[in-house]
């Protein structure tokens, strides 16, 4: 059975408001699950670090990651270390001063060392978790990926076993001094939202949108 809490390491350890850490999986995986984008810290083979946005899903307690296999992201964070990073932003704070000026965010650091998923079928099977991940329903509505499209997509499972979650959530915090300033203080609430289906000019079949994009929606 999987513990609820994940471990914390000299990693993980919050040095600065440790009241914000959070090591429970049922935070962790709810801010992995909701985000869209990770970014996944490298070191490359000169040497030099390099972070590179991209998509991810959440298969149990593991982290997938995919891509060309032919890409730089894929040939380097397989079987060596890296740092995966993902946040959301839920409000802009605005404080009297400029001082104190914040955001109320949910974060999440990931440590580990990812290895390829070599089986055809497995990862036939993470693709379709990552696609999920991304638009939910979306697997059901589109062809099967062919063996070759799978051997040319490269799936990265990281094992969620060293991470972090920070979370700030509240108003503003100004000194006493500046609390009888004529400055508007408050909370400026961040919203994700998406536009109605726009149909491919290049459709031959006249269709409505599929239900995965016409009722697509997500909890941010």
């Amino acid at each position: 059975m999987t513990e609820a809490t994940i471990s914390t390491t000299a990693r993980t350890e919050l040095k600065r408001i440790p009241e914000r850490a959070h090591f429970d999986r049922e935070t962790v995986y709810s801010i992995i699950d909701e985000a869209m984008i990770c970014h996944v810290g490298i070191v490359d083979a000169e040497g030099r670090p390099v972070v590179i946005p991209t998509f991810h899903g959440r298969d149990g307690d593991d982290l997938l990651l995919h891509g060309s296999a032919a890409s730089r992201l894929l040939r380097t964070a397989r079987n060596t270390e890296v740092c995966v990073t993902i946040t959301l932003i839920d409000s802009l704070v605005m404080a009297r001063s400029a001082f104190h000026h914040s955001a109320n965010y949910r974060s999440v650091v990931i440590f580990g060392v990812p290895e390829q998923i070599t089986d055809d079928d497995e990862a036939g099977a993470a693709l379709d978790v990552l696609v999920e991940a991304l638009i939910p329903g979306r697997s059901a509505e589109v062809r099967p990926n062919t063996r070759n499209e799978i051997r040319a997509t490269a799936v990265l499972r990281l094992p969620i076993n060293e991470a972090s979650a920070k979370i700030r959530n509240g108003p503003p915090v100004d000194d006493e001094e500046d609390m009888d300033a004529a400055v508007w203080a408050g909370l400026l609430p961040v919203n994700t939202t998406f536009g109605p289906p726009v149909t491919a000019d290049d459709m031959r079949v006249d269709l409505p949108p599929s239900p995965s994009a016409a009722n697509y929606g997500r909890s941010q």
